[in-house]
């Protein structure tokens, strides 16, 4: 049986609309907007083209429906930027992702989510203390924010889109909360977009995410406050520091020079003259796009150990996409940059083991 609405995932999942769709398998625009309305189904000799224009298997769109993400679920930072195929090709992805979540929690018992959701009005600086606090982090700076969201029930997941307008979202489905991070970007910009998203998760939980400048900005400063404690800061900063003080301190926190030199501004650390000054040196030495020593990317853990239990059983990368009517490259892009292990061998599938802490294999 045909499924109306996994043509229109498939179809925003590639960024095209109807009528470039149309145009390619030989229909109209107006069969195409029947075909995902549901009032017409497309012969099997049309679906076979359809699959193939975008890439995906037949058998994708005679499965059931999968959970969509709602509009007003997400919030994406740069909304003014981004084209509506965009923001649909994100979602899209992420639709994919939560099928695969389900695919892997069905087999796995995953860490439980305890993230605060604290009440609208808190400000940021305050809400990220809270974090800090109930998590016990102290006013180190952070190894790993993947590692810390997945150890707190947060599922992290890939968008891996050539487009710097596609930072990242999050999104609370249900009880549970998701950040998908576009790992293309570099790893000092993903892992304050990781922060900044769990930001939204705690401060912007509601029914109704808010759009516009104001939660982005919030956001904004929770994901400084939480990778840059300003009273651990501050007393790690020289009164006045030079280019080389913020590039040695920027290893120390993890974060781009940039977002340092904001973050001390931000704290009144650096008068005004001392920002635009070091600002201005940042820029004519190209630090914005190409952070000088950079920090290695950090990685998910959950996902790696997943994937490591998968192969020792012999469950290949192309039998995981099968299961969830997908190819192997988008299966591909929901880890990308997050899981480093690739998932080979052959064989037919057995039990799934126990893989290490905090996984637990799920008993029947």
């Amino acid at each position: 049986m045909f499924t109306p609405s996994r043509l229109t995932l498939a179809r925003q999942r590639r960024g095209l609309n109807k009528k470039r769709i149309a145009e390619l398998v030989g229909v109209s625009t107006r069969a195409v907007t029947g075909f995902e309305s549901g009032e017409t189904v497309p012969s099997e000799l049309t679906v076979a083209r359809l699959a193939d224009v975008l890439q995906f298997p037949v058998s994708f769109f005679h499965a059931a429906d999968l959970d969509r993400i709602e509009d007003d679920a997400v919030s994406f930072r740069s909304l003014a930027k981004m084209t509506a195929s965009q923001r649909h090709t994100a979602r899209a992805a992420g639709d994919l992702a939560l099928a695969l979540h389900d695919w892997i929690s069905e087999r796995f018992r995953l860490p439980p989510q305890d993230v605060p959701r604290l009440g609208p009005g808190l400000d940021a600086e305050t809400a990220a203390q809270i974090v800090r606090a109930e998590w016990k982090l102290g006013e180190k700076p952070l190894p790993n924010v993947i590692h810390l969201l997945e150890a707190h029930g947060v599922r992290v997941f890939s968008l891996a889109q050539d487009a710097r307008e596609v930072d990242a979202f999050s999104l609370w489905q249900s009880t549970q909360p998701f950040v998908f991070l576009n790992t293309k970007k570099s790893a000092e910009h993903s892992r304050f977009d990781a922060a900044h998203e769990l930001g939204h998760l705690v401060m912007h939980w509601h029914h109704e995410v808010p759009q516009g400048n104001q939660p982005e900005q919030e956001a904004n400063r929770f994901a400084a406050a939480l990778l840059m404690p300003a009273e651990s800061l501050l007393a790690s900063t020289p009164r006045v520091p030079t280019l080389h003080d913020l590039i040695k301190a920027k290893r120390r926190w993890k974060v781009s020079v940039a977002a340092l030199t904001h973050r001390l501004s931000e704290l009144k650390w650096l008068t005004p003259w001392q920002y635009r000054m070091l600002y201005v040196e940042i820029s004519q030495l190209g630090y914005r796009t190409n952070e000088p020593q950079p920090m290695q990317r950090e990685t998910s853990q959950i996902l790696n150990q997943v994937f490591t239990a998968l192969r020792r059983e012999g469950v290949t990368k192309t039998e995981i996409a099968s299961a969830l009517n997908i190819y192997q490259p988008d299966l591909d892009a929901l880890v990308f940059g997050l899981a480093m292990l690739p998932v080979e061998g052959n064989g037919t599938p057995t039990k799934i083991p126990s893989a290490h802490p905090p996984l637990r294999l799920v008993t029947t």
